[in-house]
């Protein structure tokens, strides 16, 4: 499929670290396909710029089509769409160490603008893409237009809802967690996995190929820079830190976290910070909007203690009440704490995975809680509500995912006394396909609302949540499509919610 020649020229080589220089010589690829196959993307935006990605897979579905050897990939960013006015340019190796994926961190741009960029090899180049740099810390900032998803099971359906993304206005794309699923290929499925059960690099590899490969989901990460993090398909489903929900030998079970934090990070725009050493992985990470925001993305996975009443959804248990259990560990719980009473930001918005609300799932008496949520962490959500009632005026604001529903939660410090404070929003938004067609409210549900009076909203269509942020207030829509289980499906705002500066909780806005 290709052939190669040692890179010697001296333009070329004055772009390459020391590292690339010594380590292994760079070779320029030949390709006779496209080797862009699985698109390009951005992510983690600064003051100055954004990573950019792509991954060299002229073959994507046999390991890629590429030798095992360092190849050179040309890299250009324009102000223009047609990419006339170039700014700056490079070239980044494409190393098989990291599945010849490249990570591009672009630095010297201009503040609070636009870009766009694009990857060149062997003559193929990625369509052009945006990037966008945030203002500076202390700029004026009045609007910031960002949505937010998760839970994108192959097999469930088809992604229309990223088709439908891809149109939207935004400055950011928040991804929640689920972006593959770890199971082994079903029958009777709209679309089959390709492969079995993911345990091997070269398993998660492959099923992160098959993903990247849908022109929906390519054509969503092209509109602007993506924020992500991850939750348990990454791996496996509802892993506690080192323990799986089947009880995996803990050494066994690191070695495929290792390899699906490996495969991650391959696949997606992140800067080099939070490549894994081994099973670890620094994913938690804030970002700033101007003084408008600030967001603080969380990791709920990789530091969290075992589910103590076991998995799924349960009676409340003793161990929900476990001073000691946490879901975030208390490093991170301790850096989100000190950033948002450091922030001066308008609103602080907490992008993170699991539902934050104790919804009890059983009508009349006795309690049942999803105790993979933070449900099952009582103590540790306890915590962080009274810190917001003790530390009043930072507009926070929950987004969650993982749970295949749309739903709109006020936050009580105690939320068995429906008369304590509100001290927070929570917004959880649907899946992107996970769970099917869905419908607008499924049977039994309505018992199950009247028993949580904290909950503003619920509904199990399929889509994402498109928010607009201003100094005076936060809109919330609720974009859905209904059905996913066939091509095709329209868009449309179910709800809108509004929560207004220093007003904890959401109204209803109404349709859009």
């Amino acid at each position: 499929m290709l052939s190669r020649r040692t890179f010697l020229a001296a333009g070329g080589l004055a772009l390459f670290s020391a590292r690339d220089l010594f380590a292994s010589a760079v070779h320029v690829p030949y390709f006779t396909t496209n080797p862009f196959t699985l698109g390009a993307a951005s992510g983690d935006p600064s003051h100055d710029g954004a990573v950019i990605w792509t991954r060299l897979a002229p073959d994507p579905l046999n390991g890629g089509g590429v030798e095992p050897l360092p190849f050179a990939v040309r890299w250009e960013v324009a102000d223009d769409e047609a990419m006339t006015r170039i700014v700056q340019r490079g070239t980044a190796v494409a190393e098989p160490a990291l599945a010849h994926s490249v990570h591009v961190e672009v630095s010297g741009l201009r503040p609070d603008r636009w870009y766009w960029y694009r990857f060149d090899a062997s003559g193929f180049m990625t369509p052009p893409a945006r990037l966008r740099t945030l203002p500076l810390d202390n700029a004026a900032a009045n609007r910031l237009r960002f949505v937010f998803a998760s839970c994108q099971y192959w097999e469930s359906g088809y992604y229309t809802a990223f088709r439908h993304m891809a149109e939207e206005d935004v400055d950011l794309v928040f991804h929640l967690g689920d972006y593959i699923y770890e199971g082994p290929a079903r029958q009777g499925v709209v679309r089959p996995h390709i492969g079995g059960q993911l345990l091997t690099l070269d398993d998660y590899r492959g099923r992160y190929t098959q993903y990247k490969l849908d022109p929906n989901l390519q054509a969503a990460h092209r509109i602007a820079p993506w924020i992500v993090t991850w939750d348990d398909h990454e791996v496996a489903n509802n892993y506690a830190a080192d323990t799986s929900m089947r009880n995996d030998p803990r050494d066994q079970f690191l070695l495929r976290r290792a390899a699906a934090y490996q495969a991650y990070y391959e696949h997606m725009p992140l800067r080099r910070t939070s490549q894994p050493h081994g099973p670890d992985a620094q994913m938690y990470r804030s970002f700033t909007f101007g003084s408008l925001a600030s967001f603080f993305v969380l990791d709920t996975r990789q530091y969290r203690s075992p589910q103590a009443c076991g998995n799924g959804v349960k009676p409340v248990c003793d161990g929900i009440f476990d001073p000691n259990t946490t879901m975030m560990g208390s490093v991170q719980e301790r850096w989100l704490l000190d950033g948002i009473t450091s922030s001066r930001r308008k609103w602080n918005v907490i992008p993170q995975q699991v539902m934050m609300a104790p919804v009890d799932l059983q009508p009349g008496e006795g309690v049942v809680l999803s105790t993979d949520q933070w449900s099952g962490y009582d103590v540790a959500r306890t915590r962080l509500l009274r810190f917001f009632d003790l530390e009043p005026g930072h507009n926070p604001v929950v987004l969650s995912g993982d749970i295949h529903n749309n739903w709109v939660n006020d936050l009580h410090v105690n939320f068995l006394d429906p008369r304590s404070p509100v001290v927070g929003t929570e917004l959880v938004g649907t899946s992107i396909t996970s769970g099917g067609d869905g419908s607008d409210m499924p049977d039994g549900m309505r018992p199950v609302l009247a028993e949580n009076p904290f909950v503003k909203f619920h509904n199990d269509q399929r889509g994402y949540v498109r928010c607009i942020v201003t100094p005076q207030e936060l809109r919330a829509d609720f974009r859905v499509v209904p059905y996913v289980q066939r091509e095709g499906a329209p868009i449309g705002t179910r709800e809108s919610f509004v929560v207004e500066e220093g007003r904890p909780g959401a109204q209803r806005a109404g349709s859009s």
